[in-house]
């Protein structure tokens, strides 16, 4: 499955802006061929926003989820999109996945929330392993920090998660977690991991971009600069199978040595 990675800030404080922005690469997505757009976390609003979070926060069926559809729907493709949902009295720091009829697939919040920004402005999710099948692959959702616990990603990988989509917002000096970590993820519970970055200067932080598809053999597919880019890569079910089938970590685990290393 060709899947289209947006590398962008946007324009932090605008969803209209960033609504612009996602229909543009989504036409040129669509024409280079690509089933699957992915966008950084916190797209629609932007990420360093303070205040503004809870006021531009939206539920999972709220307008701009409508305005994303009409896109996906307009152009052909599935979109995975990073935002802040609303749920009662909590925002929710959350990534959507909206089939290319339209159709809401699947909705994940972040459960590990990163930093005094995050804790002060959203609510932690408590459903690690979100999934929807789309053309042929269990496509998973995550949200920046969550790739870095290794148990995170493992719980995907024994769900059977095949593509996982990771929109993040990744700062200087972290930058080593898409160059290197990243991959290792993606070898070690032998899936695919589109790792999909904001850019430049926001309010405190220094986005780094490095976007990045990783295979099952630890491999980036495609990789992005330091600057807005719209990159591409193939998610091959053939060459996933015959991978784990190179490289059976799954079946080679020994579950039983590994209790205490999820206590409290």
């Amino acid at each position: 499955m060709r899947t289209a990675l947006l590398q962008s800030s946007g324009r932090p404080g605008s969803v209209a802006a960033n609504l612009k922005v996602l229909d543009e690469a989504a036409e040129r997505a669509a024409a280079a061929g690509a089933r699957l757009l992915v966008t950084p976390e916190m797209f629609l609003t932007g990420y360093a926003i303070g205040d503004d979070v809870p006021r531009l926060a939206e539920p999972a069926d709220g307008d701009a989820a409508d305005a994303v559809a009409d896109i996906a729907v307009r152009h052909g493709l599935s979109v995975a999109y990073g935002y802040p949902e609303r749920a009662d009295a909590d925002v929710f720091n959350a990534v959507q996945l909206i089939g290319a009829d339209g159709t809401r697939l699947a909705n994940y919040r972040k459960t590990h929330l990163f930093g005094c920004f995050e804790r002060d402005h959203f609510t932690p999710g408590d459903r690690a392993v979100v999934q929807a099948d789309l053309d042929g692959l269990r496509i998973g959702l995550m949200i920046c920090y969550d790739v870095e616990f290794p148990e995170n990603v493992r719980a995907h990988a024994l769900a059977g998660t095949d593509l996982l989509l990771v929109p993040t917002a990744q700062m200087h000096p972290f930058q080593f977690v898409a160059e290197s970590v990243v991959p290792v993820r993606a070898f070690e519970n032998q899936m695919y991991v589109a790792y999909v970055n904001r850019v430049g200067p926001e309010g405190e932080f220094e986005f780094v971009g490095l976007s990045t598809l990783a295979g099952p053999d630890g491999i980036a597919r495609a990789r992005a600069g330091r600057g807005d880019e719209l990159v591409f890569a193939d998610a091959d079910p053939a060459f996933l199978a015959a991978s784990r089938e190179a490289n059976p970590y799954l079946s080679d685990r020994r579950p039983g040595l590994y209790g205490p290393l999820v206590q409290a």
